[in-house]
């Protein structure tokens, strides 16, 4: 990757003379034979594709409230070196440029600008190096969780963040700040990303960080490019922490009477020390949905499950099965001096396919037909006065809003059912701000994208504002980087 600062002093003068302008006031011309011409001279023609040629997944994303919009072309990079001499032609070009992993996001951050190029990173599939000794895997963005799940269990290994899809990229996963099921216990991605090597606008390349267990040497440019949805840079590697692989999992549905009651016992279960994999909430028309969609039956007596009103969902792991036991047993008398009405230690294939159906609530609530999944995140004894406010916001706008959350962290996920637009603008920003008051925040994983980027920006702190607009300058003077996204693009 030697070559990546070749050209650099050309790129610098592009992306100076763009400096405050806006992208795309050249109306874009990322269909211009010559700008084709010379990315098929990067990549190969076999990897660039324009116009009708454009298949139609890179036109969306998995947002809800998004309409899908092609892009003018596609290019597919297979090295640092190429991404980095793409960028310095969209800067010279002032294309807008969206990366692009698997497409799983739910935020719309990875939707193109019509005018616009799509950098697909799915040739960038290599792990470059599982180090057992650090405890780290080196990958390149196109890597799919599954890819990387595969090659640490050889050796014993686990790479923890599981936000819910297997077939998620590492490159998506670090530009949204992926978090999942997992992250009460280890934390999402922003905690397993040691280093990076990313592509400025300029194409000139960056490393931060490396194979270390800590770092105080300047800014942290590791952690201000991990969730930054594609705005700074593009991110061409990453060097992740890696854990031992547990062996023993058990897993312990826990039925509750009232909603308040389940949320309420939450920090509870995190205070006792028992240390959950995975500690969710579950309401009842959610686990309905989902066990009806899985046609999964838990065991639960039908008296139980008709009068419980949500569900604690609650997985452990250990290294020895003796140990598992016994963190069980004192689960299960902890769930029942919370309040639960019993507690099922269910089955292994039960469990997998109940983990995997919640893990895949989203898609249940996409076919019910869904209009919006908020993922407010709030802190973790604020759950029940926020699901208590959420009630009470949809009741008043004779609305619709159903629910499940990463409990352990705070990260409520809600199923908004409203058709009016109107009803519905009011119905979130009122959300939002009820998780804002609370000491919370408007995406817990998600990111802001463009589905939640008119919330973010007339809801948060003008003085934060400013001060991302001007991180975003620094890093992409031009604005060709996701233009749309997180922010608005700034105007010449």
């Amino acid at each position: 990757m030697g070559s990546e600062a070749a050209g650099s002093e050309v790129a610098g003068s592009a992306v100076g003379s763009a400096a405050g302008s806006a992208v795309g006031s050249t109306a874009g011309r990322a269909t211009d034979p010559s700008v084709l011409d010379a990315l098929a001279a990067v990549v190969g023609a076999d990897h660039v594709a324009a116009g009708a040629s454009v298949a139609e997944d890179y036109a969306h994303d998995e947002a809800l409230s998004i309409a899908a919009q092609p892009p003018a072309a596609v290019v597919r990079p297979g090295s640092t070196a190429e991404v980095a001499a793409i960028l310095r032609l969209a800067a010279e070009h002032r294309l807008p440029v969206t990366a692009r992993g698997t497409g799983t996001g739910l935020s719309g951050a990875s939707i193109p600008r019509p005018d616009g190029l799509v950098v697909s990173f799915e040739r960038m599939n290599r792990i470059l190096e599982i180090d057992t000794e650090n405890h780290v895997a080196v990958v390149q963005p196109g890597v799919t969780l599954a890819d990387l799940d595969e090659a640490t269990a050889a050796h014993g290994l686990s790479y923890p963040v599981y936000p819910g899809e297997y077939g998620a990229s590492l490159g998506g996963n670090v530009a949204t700040n992926a978090g999942g099921m997992r992250a009460v216990r280890y934390g999402v991605t922003r905690q397993q990303v040691q280093g990076l090597e990313a592509v400025l606008p300029s194409g000139e390349v960056l490393r931060t960080g490396g194979k270390l267990a800590k770092a105080s040497t300047g800014y942290d440019l590791t952690q201000l490019i991990v969730g930054s949805e594609g705005t700074l840079a593009l991110v061409t590697e990453a060097t992740l922490r890696l854990y031992p692989r547990h062996p023993h999992q058990a897993t312990v549905l826990a039925p509750f009477t009232g909603v308040d009651e389940v949320a309420a016992a939450v920090p509870r279960i995190v205070a006792s020390g028992i240390g959950p994999l995975i500690l969710e909430y579950i309401d009842a028309l959610t686990m309905g949905a989902i066990t009806h969609a899985q046609d999964l039956d838990l065991g639960v007596p039908d008296q139980v499950r008709e009068s419980a009103q949500a569900y604690l969902l609650v997985m452990l792991e250990n290294a020895t099965p003796d140990r598992l036991e016994e963190d069980t047993e004192r689960l299960g008398e902890h769930l029942v001096s919370l309040g639960a009405v019993d507690t099922y230690v269910l089955p292994g294939p039960a469990a997998r396919r109940l983990v995997d159906a919640r893990e895949k609530a989203f898609w249940t609530a996409k076919a019910i037909g869904a209009q919006d999944i908020v993922d407010v995140v709030v802190p973790r004894a604020a759950i029940p006065e926020f699901l208590r406010r959420a009630r009470e916001i949809a009741e008043r706008h004779g609305s619709f809003v159903a629910g499940c959350g990463h409990a352990g962290d705070g990260n409520v996920h809600l199923s908004v059912f409203e058709t009016d637009p109107d009803v519905r603008y009011r119905l979130l920003r009122e959300l939002f701000e009820a998780g804002m008051k609370l000491g919370g925040l408007i995406s817990g994983e998600h990111g802001v994208g463009r589905t939640k980027k008119r919330y973010f920006t007339e809801l948060t702190d003008p003085v934060t504002l400013d001060l991302m607009r001007r991180i975003k300058q620094a890093f992409d003077p031009a604005g060709i980087l996701n233009p749309g996204v997180l922010l608005d693009p700034v105007s010449g």
